[in-house]
């Protein structure tokens, strides 16, 4: 930020801690989703507020009750009236001050909010067989809301948005989940049914976010303390405020000096990042700010979302996220744990991911419903279209969250609504067995073909292999040739996965997996005379390391050292290297990943080499006479300041030069300058799921697997090191 801009901003906080608040209205006012035609929730109380002048009496009534409340301080009000049951028959609000506001055909019903990113905002007209359900539209009990779409920085206390009561000429915008909801419950409740449309297509499940949401879940706690930082206000944003203003008046002070003495002024401070406000509609709490906090207190029955796309990379990461919107929206609005509904994502190419990237994903989705109580999910994947990442049936989808809805909400107990699930897991020689629960009866295939999309696993069968699926009641027993003692399964584990095993109901059954997976080094022999010393899952990568296996303090002297990396994705299949050496340092403590902490810093030779691989390539015969490992914490460049034969010094290799600083990038690399080639390279660990990981030598622009930043392409990434 420039000198002008500093002092500007400075200057504006000045004025905005001293600006006096005006407190008039001049008229009565109610939040721009009240209107005409609205629907208001059933067997609540009603909450009806606004603003008026201060001091200003405000008589509220509808059908038979009113109430009275003098506007506060600031203007604002809030009428509470009893609750009332569900009546077709049109009311009128009638809010009266200094003016009067008139609100007619109002129905008493049930109002679900509908929430998510382009599958829920997906409206009816686009939907299959849209013309035939648009001319067919002519439920009136049923009406809409679509919330505009605006991020803020600050949560706003007012949303415009117009009821629309459903008819043909309508309905094809309306939110196709919601609409083939509300259709089914209208007709099976015959009560009037009001949707609350606040969606945005693409969009991640962090803006929908409040700030509350966030506090208290470590995983989160990064993207918590960046918005406590932005929060005007609060202790931490008014620090860095004021220290960013001390050091703006000091500079203005020096630079004044060296004006008058015609002297160069040094560049004014920089505005502090932390504090500078989020700009993307897909920032932490802009969508909640902008198009849900509004409404927070408006009494609804319960709320549907569907959204994940943009977010389906991160795994079991987006469990916690679900959690803490779903955990802050119900703080805010205060009706306690009201239900909250969520569609699992489809079956979709994404281009060329891994497949068990979306897998994974719907897994953290399913988790929601075990730990966050009130909540359930439905499933998809039999409707799914794999071309297209919107699949136009949303009426199964709808039907499916009206399922939900009415035995969890509404009494119908006898109805089976969950998609089946494994409820317990079984081995008996080569077979697996898994029980079902919610299966409404016997399990079934849709299409009368053996069960699809079952895969079994066991020690020496080399990966998960496909599996013939017995179909007993309410069992599933599998069995594969290839995999003579399973010891774990996993079921439609691919983001292309269409499985056809239903409960008797149809409802299709959902990815899964359980049982215990052999470690992908288990399958690699390894001499009996080495001793493991570190064992790291390196999907635990981080600034901090923190190794799953840990003997170091058992460990005596040793002559030699072996590195085993096993890595397993879409790109490469499995590989796996064990490499050894003539141990470099006595010290246990530097031969593992090369942190600040350890005090490992080697770029050196190595004698004794051998490597056994699963990548023909790697295997020697003999000891490699030109070994050589570059161990780490620091930056470094492509120059050969080492002079290592070979090694390119335009060009990140086998040969590179330390840099600063010290804890910088980082260097776990194990080389054979002599036949041009990396053994294995694990790289910026502090990066987590950007680390640079790699078997053999990468290509591009790198050799030694800089800058590939690929860690979260392996489904399995482990590493083990011994000594002898």
């Amino acid at each position: 930020m420039n000198s002008v801009l500093s002092i500007r901003f400075a200057m504006t906080l000045l004025m905005a801690f001293s600006l006096p608040i005006s407190n008039s209205w001049s008229k009565v006012k109610l939040p721009g989703f009240f209107g005409n035609s609205m629907v208001l929730q059933q067997e609540k109380e009603i909450r009806i507020w606004g603003w008026a002048d201060s001091g200003e009496k405000i008589e509220v009534s509808l059908a038979a009750a009113s109430a009275s409340v003098i506007a506060d301080s600031e203007g604002k009000w809030a009428a509470t009236l009893p609750a009332m049951k569900a009546n077709k028959a049109a009311q009128t609000l009638s809010v009266s001050g200094s003016n009067t506001i008139t609100l007619k055909d109002v129905l008493i019903g049930e109002v679900w909010l509908c929430s998510g990113q382009s599958n829920m905002e997906w409206a009816v007209r686009s939907s299959s067989d849209s013309a035939n359900e648009i001319a067919a539209a002519d439920y009136p009990m049923i009406r809409h809301i679509k919330v505009p779409k605006r991020p803020s920085n600050v949560a706003l206390d007012d949303i415009t948005a117009p009821w629309q009561v459903c008819t043909p000429s309508t309905a094809g915008n309306f939110t196709a989940c919601g609409y083939f909801m509300a259709r089914h419950l209208s007709k099976e409740l015959d009560v009037p049914i009001g949707l609350i449309n606040s969606s945005w297509g693409g969009t991640r499940v962090e803006p929908w976010t409040p700030p509350i949401g966030f506090e208290g879940i470590k995983e989160l706690d990064e993207i918590h303390q960046s918005i406590v930082a932005r929060t005007p206000g609060g202790e931490r944003n008014q620090q860095i405020v004021q220290k960013h203003i001390d050091e703006v008046e000091a500079w203005v002070a020096k630079a004044k000096v060296s004006l008058d003495k015609d002297q160069v002024v040094d560049p004014s401070p920089a505005f502090p990042a932390s504090i500078a406000p989020f700009e993307s509609h897909q920032d932490p709490t802009m969508l909640y700010n902008g198009m849900i906090h509004a409404m927070v207190g408006f009494p609804i029955r319960g709320a549907i979302w569907y959204q994940g796309e943009s977010n389906h990379a991160e795994g079991s990461l987006y469990t916690s996220k679900k959690k803490a919107l779903i955990n802050g929206w119900r703080k805010l609005w205060g009706q306690g744990d009201f239900p909250f509904y969520y569609v699992q994502i489809a079956p979709f190419q994404y281009g060329k991911e891994d497949p068990a990237v979306l897998a994974e994903f719907w897994e953290a989705q399913s988790r929601v419903k075990e730990i966050v109580p009130r909540t359930d999910m439905v499933v998809i994947n039999d409707i799914a279209t794999l071309d297209d990442i919107h699949p136009p049936n949303k009426q199964d989808v709808g039907l499916r969250l009206a399922m939900l809805a009415l035995k969890n909400e509404y009494g119908r107990d006898d109805m089976i609504a969950r998609n089946p699930e494994m409820d317990s897991m079984s081995i008996e020689g080569n077979q697996l067995t898994l029980r079902f629960k919610y299966t409404g009866g016997d399990l079934k295939t849709r299409d009368g073909k053996p069960a699809s999309h079952f895969e079994l696993i066991g020690p020496g069968s080399d990966g998960f292999h496909p599996a013939a699926a017995e179909i007993q009641g309410d069992r599933v027993v599998l069995s594969s040739p290839k995999v003579t003692q399973p010891t774990a399964f996993r079921f439609a584990w691919d983001k292309l996965a269409q499985p056809n095993l239903t409960g008797a109901t149809g409802l299709p059954v959902g990815a899964m997996r359980g049982g215990k997976v052999p470690s992908l080094l288990s399958q690699f022999e390894v001499d009996e005379d080495y001793r493991l010393v570190y064992g790291l899952d390196l999907a635990k990568l981080g600034p901090t390391i923190q190794y799953d296996v840990d003997n170091s303090r058992s460990i005596g002297q040793f002559s030699r050292i072996g590195y085993l990396l096993g890595l397993d994705s879409n790109q490469h299949g499995k590989q796996i290297v064990f490499v050894t050496m003539d141990a470099f340092t006595d010290d246990i403590k530097k031969i593992g990943i090369p942190t600040i902490a350890s005090g490992a810093d080697f770029q050196t030779r190595v004698t004794g080499m051998e490597v056994k691989s699963t990548v023909a390539e790697l295997n020697t015969s003999s000891p490699v006479a030109t070994g050589n490992i570059e161990f780490w914490p620091n930056n470094y460049g492509a120059g050969n300041a080492a002079g290592v034969t070979h090694a390119s010094s335009s060009v990140y290799d086998f040969g590179d030069e330390k840099g600063e600083p010290k804890n910088g990038y980082g260097s776990m690399q194990v080389h054979d300058f002599g036949a041009k080639r990396t053994i294995f390279a694990i790289n910026q660990w502090k990066a987590a799921a950007r680390a640079d990981i790699g078997i053999g030598s990468s290509t591009g622009n790198t050799r030694d697997w800089t800058f590939s930043g690929n860690a979260a392409s392996y489904s399995e990434k482990r590493l083990a090191i011994y000594v002898k």
